[in-house]
């Protein structure tokens, strides 16, 4: 998947392509898929979430001006549906499963300090703020750089590098006094 493919895809979408639309949607769904529900933790809304962008991709592609990259502007859309969710639930912060890190050689004690760290890890991020998590999360989860997160989150470029620094100063503090380190 390239950016300019997603970008073609989306200008044909505006013109009413529906096969356009559909590979656009087998692209984009399992990224935006993932990207919901390492936030809300919930198959469900997660599933609707996408529902939503792909509609709103529908409606609104002739209003997609390229300032970003169209996947830019999806994930855009999908970051304020998710917090349009976290504000109707009055909710500020959430669990999201990661990962756990086991290597299936491990012995039983390796395998119960890794089961640890990383419920250590689950329970920090969801300690961070909303911004500061999200921050977090499309930088190391989804491998984005700060301009895509600025255009993202809405918010300038030093405003992400500022969210990511503290959000990792944050929680390095709070494994180190969960996990006694340091």
């Amino acid at each position: 998947m390239t950016v300019q493919t997603i970008d073609l895809l989306v200008r044909a979408v505006a013109g009413g392509d529906r096969a356009a639309f559909e590979r656009l949607y087998l692209l984009m769904e399992r990224p935006l898929f993932r990207f919901a529900r390492l936030k809300l933790n919930d198959p469900f809304r997660s599933a609707d979430i996408v529902h939503e962008v792909f509609l709103e991709v529908w409606r609104r592609a002739a209003e997609f001006q390229g300032k970003s990259s169209a996947r830019t502007w999806m994930f855009a859309i999908a970051y304020r549906k998710i917090v349009d969710t976290y504000r109707r639930e009055g909710r500020l912060s959430y669990q999201e499963e990661l990962p756990e890190q086991i290597d299936d050689s491990a012995d039983a004690t390796s395998v119960l300090v890794a089961a640890e760290q990383a419920e250590a890890v689950r329970e920090c991020l969801g300690r961070l703020r909303v911004e500061h998590r999200l921050a977090i999360e499309l930088t190391f989860y989804e491998d984005m750089g700060y301009r895509e997160i600025a255009e993202i989150a809405g918010v300038p470029e030093g405003t992400v590098k500022s969210r990511v620094f503290h959000a990792k100063q944050l929680l390095m503090r709070c494994l180190a006094a969960r996990l006694r380190i340091g």
